[in-house]
């Protein structure tokens, strides 16, 4: 590792400081809103009792009066204000997760800028390719769901929706970038965007392949940025790539993205693509299905193959 002056690596390490007590603010916070949420959840509970009883009562009774009608509108009513209260208190805890989240990236950065690293994050030429399978299904897995308000329309960059054309990706963010391999031919890799630069209009990207080692300067039009968040089949399904639409998807185990044609679309909010490569080896064109996480699945331009 290149060997710092302390000048160098005292902006960065008061960055680190920084976000370790900002983290552990919000983590005190979110053990709160956690708290309200099940206070909210036991108080609310009786009303549903009351609720469910009276139903019992008419269906004995094996009428619905004037009077259960009037009772249970208000009992629904009451439900109804403490199911909105329990989504805000859930919607606040959900938006702390995301700011951790991205203070810990936000920290990553600034350690490997600085040649700062723990045990946890070792340097990336000491990274196993398994732990790097490992890292990048985990990176999937938790990849935000989005939840809307009700009339909501998904964001950017939420599943297949692209990002905007003056869209500029973050330093640590994930992206297919289009390189030179060493054989001359092009291919789409997974990268990290380490800057972009305005006046240029080009990205400086790393291969997240440890044994690829190598930093990319591309134009705009070789980037495209990953999901940011899953969409959820049961409420955006407008919002997933369609059946025998082509993509670029990431092959499982590897870190490169191949054409593809999807084969069914996630049906649950926790649901992977299942995917059909293109393979010249197999009679029809295509291999047989194979899963890929909404997070390494992004749209291709180029034409379909005839």
């Amino acid at each position: 590792m290149i060997s710092r002056s302390p000048d160098s690596v005292t902006p960065y390490a008061m960055a680190l400081v920084s976000a370790d007590s900002r983290i552990a603010e919000l983590l005190t916070e979110l053990h709160q809103l956690i708290k309200q949420t099940q206070e909210e959840r036991s108080r609310s509970e009786h009303n549903l009792v009351n609720i469910q009883k009276t139903h019992e009562r008419m269906q004995t009774e094996n009428k619905i009066s004037p009077y259960y009608r009037t009772k249970l509108r208000g009992l629904y009513t009451t439900a109804k204000a403490d199911a909105e209260a329990e989504c805000n208190i859930l919607r606040k805890a959900l938006d702390k997760i995301a700011e951790i989240k991205s203070l810990l990236e936000e920290r990553r950065i600034a350690a490997k800028i600085a040649g700062l690293y723990n045990d946890s994050e070792p340097p990336r030429k000491t990274m196993r390719r398994g732990v790097l399978m490992t890292l990048l299904q985990q990176s999937a897995m938790t990849l935000p769901l989005w939840i809307g308000k009700p009339g909501d329309k998904p964001p950017p960059l939420c599943g297949a929706i692209p990002a905007s054309g003056d869209y500029v990706a973050k330093p640590g963010d994930k992206v297919a970038a289009r390189v030179k391999a060493v054989d001359g031919d092009e291919q789409w890799i997974l990268a990290e965007v380490v800057s972009y630069s305005h006046a240029t209009n080009k990205y400086e990207v790393d291969d997240i392949d440890e044994e690829g080692k190598e930093r990319h300067t591309l134009s705009r039009r070789r980037i495209i940025p990953l999901p940011q968040w899953k969409a959820n089949p049961e409420t955006d399904p407008e919002a997933l790539f369609q059946k025998e639409q082509l993509v670029l998807a990431l092959y499982p185990q590897t870190t490169c993205f191949y054409r593809a044609l999807i084969h069914t679309p996630p049906q649950r909010p926790q649901d992977d693509y299942s995917v059909l490569f293109e393979d010249t080896s197999y009679a029809d064109g295509y291999s047989p299905p194979l899963n890929v996480a909404q997070r390494y699945v992004v749209a291709c331009k180029e034409p379909k193959k005839k």
